[in-house]
């Protein structure tokens, strides 16, 4: 009786987390693509070839792969230096704390704001520019999509990289030296090879984010155009070819396609251990200078972008009036258009962190914590996948389509539900992976005293799960208040939130309220972060 119950609950959760994919996932996506085989009244390949006949689009898609390929490499060298310097360096452990939490820092700011930075800061009336006397590139196209890429994808491949370094096993590098292996040996037989998987997983990762990315070629793309743009502009140009757009939509799928493939193939790369052995870090006076000073130089480099958004909405107008002032800051706190814009930016990212919390944690338990059938947790499993490999604006064009005209439309549900569905998969993987390691016999135990399985998951897993679940939390707000490629779509006029509002007044050239806006959302996502954290590692102590 109990085991049907049980069976019973699982089957109630694992429904709920299919039909709400199959409706917000697959039906939307499916749409799209029969929408990109409407040609003038018929069914064919017609909008195929117009989109490949074009020169614009191969352009713009030759364009893209270019520079992902580029930005992705440059990325991950820098991350694996980042990271080699605080697994590999005897660097005091304060600075290898502060290379943690700045590499991680832009998350905390959309991607449409790194832009508007980098055009205030080396632009030829720029901040860096004035400093420096001169203008050292040329920001629009290339360069400034260079620069604008490495910093969104930095903190990724810094997690990624970080997160698989922490459990090579170092005692290897003790038993290379001993057989007489050189530093270069070393070097690459006992930290290079253990990471090749998780390095070209990088590069594919970074690669992807920059080719779907959408708000960094919005302010310093220029002429040099990528594929984003162009699915912009075919959709919410001057004169909008849904068509035309749910086609190159369909484009933009190749790389989730080939990522996912290649996710796959680079499994097999990945090296594990039975044990994990800590060493004592080499006394290197030589190496732990350099590896300090080059990360340093990293980190600058990055911040130094940011440092604008402090500068410029604190002066009457840069650079011609730089005299202190808080006339820009007091202007957008008394602009009740504004607030009311940061207002549905909290309610969207409140609400889509619980209930986006409440859903990744009922997947899991269906995977983790349940004996569903394997189908059933291959189908969970499979949704993760390709949630973490479809791009936000395709989300967004299949809501605009097939959401037009339903009671959804313009509100801020279904920005929340986006929100949920596009940024599933990593919150899931964090919550699975935790109810996996806990003790499989909880369930089985309770049974025996008498308890249901639902009050064994809310008196007993869900208490040791409940960092884990702040984390996600933590992640989902995160990231719902700094979004924008997939919520430009699907944000009307009273449902704005700051991303959509600071690519509204980018039109009007308003760039101290998209500072000030900016500010707003790096302080709320800070004081988030801090909290959560805080309240995880409480967890984590209690538990222990």
């Amino acid at each position: 009786m109990e085991n049907r119950i049980k069976e019973k609950e699982i089957k109630i959760i694992f429904l709920f987390v299919a039909a709400l994919f199959a409706v917000f996932l697959l039906i939307p996506i499916a749409r799209l693509f029969i929408k990109s085989f409407e040609f003038e009244g018929s069914i064919g390949l017609g909008n195929y070839i117009e989109v490949l006949t074009g020169r614009g689009f191969i352009t713009a898609f030759g364009h893209s792969i270019a520079i992902s390929s580029a930005s992705a490499v440059v990325t991950t060298v820098l991350a694996f230096i980042l990271t080699y310097t605080i697994h590999y360096s005897g660097i005091p452990k304060t600075y290898k704390l502060l290379i943690r939490r700045l590499a991680v820092l832009p998350m905390l700011l959309p991607t449409i704001t790194y832009g508007f930075a980098i055009i205030y800061s080396f632009g030829k009336q720029g901040l860096i520019t004035q400093i420096l006397g001169r203008q050292l590139f040329d920001i629009y196209g290339f360069n400034g999509l260079l620069l604008g890429y490495v910093i969104y994808t930095l903190p990724v491949s810094f997690l990624l990289v970080s997160n698989t370094m922490e459990y090579v096993d170092k005692k290897f590098t003790v038993v290379s030296r001993i057989m007489g292996d050189n530093h270069i040996q070393t070097f690459i037989g006992t930290v290079l090879r253990p990471l090749l998987g998780t390095l070209a997983a990088s590069f594919v990762q970074c690669f992807f984010l920059c080719f779907t990315d959408y708000g960094i070629p919005a302010s310093v793309g220029g002429e040099y155009d990528v594929v984003a743009t162009v699915l912009y502009n075919e959709m919410l140009g001057s004169i909008p070819n849904f068509n035309t757009g749910s086609t190159v939509a369909m484009f933009m799928l190749v790389p989730s396609v080939v990522t996912i493939a290649l996710l796959h193939y680079l499994e097999k790369y990945n090296i594990r251990y039975n044990k994990i052995s800590s060493i004592e870090i080499r006394k290197n006076t030589a190496r732990d200078i350099i590896l300090g000073a080059a990360s340093g130089i990293i980190l600058i480099a990055v911040i130094s972008v940011f440092a604008v958004i402090f500068v410029v909405p604190l002066v009457y107008e840069w650079p011609y009036r730089i005299e202190f002032t808080l006339e820009h800051v007091k202007s957008v706190l008394t602009d009740r258009s504004l607030i009311g814009v940061y207002k549905n930016s909290i309610i969207v990212a409140v609400l889509t962190a619980f209930f986006g919390s409440l859903t990744t944690y009922g997947a899991a338990l269906t995977t983790a914590r349940s004996g569903i059938s394997i189908k059933a947790k291959r189908l969970v499993e499979n949704i993760s996948l390709v949630t973490n490999t479809i791009p936000g604006m395709v989300i967004g064009i299949a809501y605009m389509l097939i959401f037009s005209g339903t009671p959804l439309q313009n509100t801020l549900a279904i920005i929340i539900i986006c929100n949920i569905v596009h940024y599933f998969s990593t919150p899931y993987l964090m919550i699975k992976n935790s109810l996996s390691k806990m003790n499989a016999s909880w369930e089985t135990t309770a049974m025996l005293m008498g308890d249901t399985w639902l009050k064994t998951i809310v008196r007993v897993v869900t208490p040791n799960a409940m960092s884990t679940i702040l984390e996600v939390f933590s992640y989902y707000f995160v990231n719902s208040m700094v979004t924008v490629s997939a919520v430009i779509f699907i944000a009307g006029a009273r449902t704005m939130v700051i991303t959509t509002k600071i690519k509204e007044l980018q039109y009007y050239t308003k760039f101290n309220e998209i500072f000030v806006l900016s500010l707003l959302i790096l302080l709320t996502n800070i004081i988030a972060k801090a909290v959560f954290g805080y309240l995880a590692v409480r967890k984590n102590k209690s538990k222990n």
